[in-house]
C-alpha cells in the first residue's frame, strides 16, 4: 500500500543572504551610484572636449590630464612648501575647530533662545546680523584683534558656523509641543531637567539640519579665512597658484574641497540617519 505524500514545498529564499534576491532598494542604490557615476564621465568628457578645442588657452582650462598630474606631483612633491595631504588636514582641523566651537555655542545660545523670550527679543535680532554678513566683512577686524596666525581663522570660522545652528536650534525648541513638556512634567520631571530631556531630544532633527547648514557654510568660509597668512591650507594653496596663474593647481583644490565637502556632508547624513531614526516615519 503506497503513502501519497505532496510534493516538498520551495523554500522560500531570503532577504539576506546567499541566494537572496536584490531587493528594491539595493537596485535603487546601484541605480543611484551608477547614475552618478555617469555624471561624472560626462561631467569629465566634456570638460577634455572644451579643453581640446582650444576656445581658450590652457591657462584659462586646463586640460582633465594635467589637473590629474599636478595631483600626483603635489602629493608627494608639494606646493608652496607642503604636500597636497597637509594643506587638506591643516584645512580640515581648522574647519573642525570652527565648527566645533560654533556648533556648541549655536545649540546652547539656540535653547536659551528658544526657551526664554527675554533673550529672544534680546539675542534674536544679534543673531540674524551676524549671520546675515558676508565673512570677509569682518574678516579684517579680527585681522586686527587677533592677528594673522590661527585665531582669526578660526574665529572667522566659528561666527560662520554659530548662526545657523542657532538658528535652526531655536526654531526647533519653539516648535516642540507643549504635550510633551507637560507630560514630562506629571512624570517628575523638574524644570532644570526639561532642556536636556524633553526639548533637546525633540528639536534633534532640526538641530542636525542646520549643523548640515553650518558645516557648509564653514567650508566655503575656509577660502576666505586662509587668504591671509593661510599656507598651510587649501585655501593658501589655492590662493599662492592664482597669483602665478598656475590654473591646473587652482582646479585641483577646488576638486578637493569640493570632494571632501561631499564626504563630509556624507558623514553627517550618517550620523543623522544614527541619531535620528525616526525621521520621516513619524
Amino acid at each position: 500500500m503506497s503513502v501519497l505524500t505532496s510534493p516538498p514545498r520551495p523554500r522560500p529564499r531570503r532577504a539576506n543572504g546567499p541566494g537572496a534576491e536584490p531587493g528594491p532598494r539595493r537596485r535603487g542604490l546601484w541605480r543611484a551610484l551608477a547614475l552618478r557615476a555617469g555624471a561624472i564621465v560626462a561631467l569629465v568628457a566634456i570638460w577634455q572636449a572644451v579643453a581640446m578645442a582650444g576656445i581658450w588657452p590652457p591657462v584659462f582650462v586646463p586640460e582633465p590630464v594635467a589637473v590629474w598630474d599636478q595631483f600626483l606631483r603635489t602629493t608627494v612633491e608639494g606646493v608652496s612648501g607642503y604636500t597636497l595631504q597637509e594643506h587638506l588636514l591643516t584645512s580640515l582641523r581648522r574647519i573642525l575647530l570652527g565648527c566645533l566651537y560654533g556648533v556648541t555655542g549655536g545649540i546652547a545660545l539656540g535653547l536659551l533662545i528658544g526657551m526664554v523670550p527675554t533673550l529672544r527679543a534680546l539675542l534674536g535680532p544679534l543673531v540674524t546680523f551676524v549671520r546675515t554678513l558676508p565673512p570677509l566683512a569682518y574678516l579684517s577686524l579680527l585681522v586686527i584683534w587677533f592677528g594673522i596666525d590661527e585665531e582669526p581663522k578660526i574665529w572667522l570660522l566659528l561666527l560662520a558656523a554659530l548662526p545657523p545652528v542657532a538658528v535652526a536650534t531655536a526654531d526647533a525648541v519653539r516648535g516642540v509641543h507643549e504635550d510633551y513638556l507637560n507630560a514630562a512634567r506629571s512624570l517628575g520631571a523638574r524644570r532644570h531637567e526639561l532642556p536636556l530631556r524633553v526639548v533637546l531630544p525633540s528639536a534633534l532633527p532640526e538641530i542636525i539640519t542646520g549643523v548640515r547648514v553650518a558645516v557648509g557654510v564653514a567650508y566655503t568660509t575656509v577660502v576666505a579665512a586662509e587668504t591671509v597668512n593661510g599656507v598651510p591650507g587649501i585655501g593658501g594653496m589655492v590662493r599662492d597658484a592664482q597669483r602665478y596663474n598656475q590654473t591646473d593647481v587652482v582646479v585641483l583644490g577646488i576638486i578637493v574641497i569640493g570632494l571632501s565637502g561631499l564626504l563630509i556632508d556624507f558623514l553627517l547624513q550618517t550620523l543623522d540617519r544614527r541619531l535620528v531614526p525616526w525621521r520621516g516615519r513619524t
